[in-house]
């Protein structure tokens, strides 16, 4: 029987795009039930970003007979994070330039309370938020990626350490011994 290479890049690209919808579901049902972008609720989000880079991995040792080195496991949840922090990030440019800019706006005006407060003369506020306006969904989809990316290797490395199990002499003994593995 012909062994097949695994793909961690095919993968790590099905889970990400499974967290984008669920990302983007998840945008729209907060949006939808006026839920404050400030509150705690927004941590939600967090929990299929990690549920889904766990599952990668697993997949990945699965498809392996069981066994993923803690490097191959770190991989396939950093392919998992860069892929979906990009595809995520291209959303939320889209969502705040296109879908909805009101989203981008209001966070202007709660920003322009911050900068009074914190003592900004008017002409640095109104530039702030002439560049704000300008560029926020450019800032924001930069930000995604990024911040995906970072928090990604940090859920990907637990994940590794957590799912690695590595052949032994003994699990190679026999797996030459039998032909079906």
């Amino acid at each position: 029987m012909e062994n097949l290479a695994i793909n961690p890049t095919k993968i790590a690209t099905k889970w990400a795009l499974f967290y984008v919808v669920v990302s983007i579901v998840l945008t729209y049902t907060f949006q939808l039930l006026n839920i404050d972008p400030n509150s705690a609720v927004k941590y939600v989000g967090y929990i299929p970003f990690i549920a889904f880079c766990v599952l990668a991995q697993k997949e990945f040792k699965d498809a392996s007979g069981g066994f993923m080195t803690f490097g191959k496991g770190f991989s396939v949840g950093f392919r998992y994070s860069l892929f979906s922090g990009i595809i995520l990030a291209v959303f939320v440019f889209i969502y705040l330039k296109f879908l909805s800019p009101d989203v981008l706006v209001k966070s202007m005006e709660e920003q322009q309370t911050v900068m009074a407060d914190k003592g900004m003369s008017q002409e640095q506020i109104d530039k702030a938020l002439e560049m704000g306006t300008k560029y926020g969904a450019i800032f924001g989809a930069v930000a995604t990626a990024i911040g995906s990316l970072i928090f990604g290797a940090i859920v990907a490395l637990i994940g590794a350490a957590i799912l690695k199990k590595e052949r032994t002499a003994y699990d190679i003994v026999d797996s030459a011994e039998d032909p079906a593995v």
